[in-house]
């Protein structure tokens, strides 16, 4: 998902052409709109806006609770 939409990897998603996969693009952005993938991608995120980064998940209630804005650095 990351390499072909260019967020990782550099420019792998150029060098695959991944924007002609038509159907690896769609699936793609499918599945980027999922609560639970967008969820997931900001546990472990160590980098980026505070409120997207979840250092450790313990518990469901952690996504409203414990991320970086909420208790400041770790």
């Amino acid at each position: 998902g990351k390499i072909a939409l260019g967020q990782a990897y550099g420019d792998a998603g150029a060098f695959l052409e991944a924007d002609g996969y038509k159907n690896v693009m769609r699936w793609t952005l499918e599945i980027g709109e999922r609560p639970a993938v967008k969820r997931g991608v900001i546990v472990n995120k160590t980098s980026g806006d505070p409120s997207e980064q979840l250092h450790e998940r313990h518990d469901a209630s952690d996504f409203d609770t414990k991320t970086q804005d909420k208790i400041g650095k770790a």
